[in-house]
């Protein structure tokens, strides 16, 4: 039964770092930094510490190292696929070879350092937001910066350090940095590695850090130590998010159809959305962190210090009549440096309409309402036409 609401890339990039990005100054408190101290041989374990301590001094609340091998996680992948859970996710299918065989897609790799950067910023008042309809809701991952951009810079620069502590070590040694964007099975490594477990709503879970986090990885040819650790899964019998969860996309436990997802519709799913899930997005208009807010572990879940992800132009509560009105070129420069801009102009005021449409309602929405016909495409117009129509039945 749905639950309801209560109060209660494959790229090496070396990139301008942008002046709140941490930097890693080669003449000053860099363990990479003294030649001296620098290793001129082979020394697994040395190497190991130095990665753990200059990602910790980049940002990253854990790091960790682990192998290749994700056979066990091989079948759920396959048979999630087959079933059609990955609804327009074409790409999951395409490179699903690479996904599960990682030296496939960076050749002679036999290892995976994980990494782990809290991104919940402080006092966004999600339950709040979530309960005043006339305000729009945005999954608390992409209020600040573009994650890809800060977790690519930060582990590509890790990569680039080791690579030049390393160059002139027999055999050689490569480090290349991957987040999210290139066909990377995250959760799967993270689990392996022991940042956390997966938990019920496929969400890479830990008991202290909660899952407000973001993963990227360092592919190596170099046989680093692993972390023999397995996380105990620590969901035990509650069943929160399958409960809250709007449109009942958690069928069983960790089995999502991302076809009934908030967060895909809202992102990945490019034409119209279909009816059933419209009342139920309520005024999630990109995301939806409902399964993550009635988590039992995210009640003591640490919010990030980062600057990057500290919220920018006051969307963590923005009114969705403002948002709505906005011209393309106020879009894009309102999503400037943002993962939302992703989603273009038009699924943008096609998932507004809808929030729209389960408003409160009044003059000034029914105004903005009519004013955008016409506006974009007629796929976004049926969606207005909708949101009229359910506020004249309201």
């Amino acid at each position: 039964m749905t639950g309801r609401l209560s109060l209660g890339s494959i790229e090496y990039t070396r990139a301008t770092v942008t002046n709140s990005e941490q930097t890693i100054d080669p003449f000053a408190d860099n363990v990479f930094a003294n030649d001296s101290d620098s290793p001129t041989g082979w020394d697994a374990h040395e190497v190991k510490r130095r990665i753990l301590a200059q990602g910790a001094a980049l940002g990253f609340d854990k790091l960790a190292v682990t192998d290749t091998d994700l056979s066990r996680a091989a079948p759920d992948v396959l048979s999630w696929l087959k079933e059609g859970f990955a609804g327009e996710m074409g790409y999951l299918e395409r490179h699903v070879d690479k996904r599960l065989q990682p030296s496939l897609l960076e050749p002679s790799t036999c290892r995976i350092v994980t990494a782990r950067m809290q991104y919940l910023p402080a006092d966004t008042q999600p339950i709040e937001v979530l309960e005043n309809s006339d305000k729009a809701y945005i999954s608390r991952y992409a209020l600040g910066r573009d994650y890809h951009k800060v977790l690519r810079r930060r582990l590509a620069r890790l990569a680039e350090q080791i690579n030049l502590t390393l160059a002139d070590t027999e055999p050689r040694f490569a480090f290349r940095a991957f987040t999210d964007s290139a066909p990377v099975l995250e959760k799967a490594l993270g689990e392996k590695s022991g940042l956390g477990w997966i938990g019920k709503h496929t969400l890479l879970l830990d008991k202290d850090a909660g899952s407000w986090f973001f993963l990227g990885e360092i592919f190596t040819n170099a046989p680093l130590p692993i972390d023999e650790v397995e996380v105990e899964d620590a969901c035990g019998k509650c069943s929160a998010c399958m409960t809250v969860c709007p449109t009942d996309a958690i069928i069983s436990p960790h089995r999502l159809d991302a076809r009934r997802c908030i967060s895909y519709l809202t992102i990945e799913h490019k034409s119209a959305i279909p009816e059933e899930f419209r009342k139920p997005m309520g005024n999630r208009i990109y995301g939806c962190d409902d399964c993550q807010l009635f988590c039992p572990w995210n009640r003591e879940a640490p919010t990030t210090t980062e600057p990057d992800f500290a919220v920018r132009n006051g969307l963590d509560s923005p009114r969705l009549v403002d948002l709505f009105a906005l011209s393309e070129d106020a879009f894009l420069a309102l999503t400037e440096g943002s993962a939302m801009r992703r989603i273009g102009y038009a699924q943008w005021q096609r998932n507004i309409a809808i929030a729209l449409g389960n408003s409160a309602g009044g003059a000034e929405v029914e105004r903005v309402l009519q004013a955008g016909l016409g506006r974009v495409n007629a796929m976004v117009d049926e969606h207005i036409r909708w949101a009229l129509d359910q506020l004249a039945s309201s």
